[in-house]
């Protein structure tokens, strides 16, 4: 009687299909990175559209109507990590809805050496935050400070009437905007570009490289 071995899969099929599974796999891998650096620009965008978790939106240019209706705006200010004295120098302001106002922020570098750091920002309560808007502030690029310095840092605001219009914020009367100044990430060497005006900001893309500022506030979006 004559045995007959097992039979098997021929090799050269059993390595095609495997070849596959690793080529599907690796794709999957490809696009999951993909879409995790994708995110942070697209998460920035979505925030300064919507103004999503207390972020503030940049403004383009001031409405061009003014209400009777007031509101409060109180301003709050952070530092970690850094020697540096940071105050507002004014704890609040009273602002007609629409109206263009300019808030003033002091900040001291206590240390012996320039150092550079970026503002990060909130507004509470968040329904607020889509309606509060800046024309400028110093929150929008890093900000390097000389030895012993001290600068002033404006902040041109203002609270888009449509505030009036929405059933979560009509009735409120207060805004507290908050800034908390972190360690630049991407700080130029001692020395270089001390004192200058704002600069543009970082490119998303830039400051996602496997570093992020980390924060126990509210905030989660940074910059403009």
């Amino acid at each position: 009687m004559s045995q007959s071995s097992p039979s098997s899969p021929p090799p050269r099929r059993k390595l095609g299909r495997n070849g596959g599974v690793a080529l599907i796999c690796g794709v999957v891998f490809v696009g999951m990175v993909g879409a995790a650096y994708a995110s942070v620009p697209l998460y920035r965008a979505f925030c300064q559209v919507t103004g999503y978790g207390g972020t503030v939106r940049k403004a383009e240019a001031a409405p061009d109507k003014v209400l009777g209706q007031t509101l409060l705006i109180r301003f709050d200010t952070n530092v970690r990590g850094l020697p540096w004295d940071f105050t507002a120098e004014q704890t609040d302001q009273t602002v007609k809805i629409g109206e263009t106002a300019v808030a003033t922020f002091k900040v001291t570098n206590r240390s012996d050496k320039p150092v550079t750091a970026r503002a990060v920002f909130n507004v509470v309560p968040e329904q607020a935050a889509v309606y509060f808007r800046k024309l400028s502030c110093f929150c929008f690029s890093d900000q390097t400070v000389a030895a012993g310095q001290t600068v002033e840092m404006p902040v041109l605001y203002f609270v888009d009437p449509k505030y009036t219009e929405d059933f979560e914020t009509r009735n409120g009367k207060t805004i507290t905007l908050s800034y908390t100044f972190y360690p630049a990430v991407d700080a130029k060497p001692a020395g270089e570009g001390v004192g200058e005006a704002l600069r543009p900001p970082l490119s998303p893309w830039r400051r996602r490289r496997g570093r992020a500022i980390a924060s126990r506030e509210p905030v989660v979006c940074a910059g403009g």
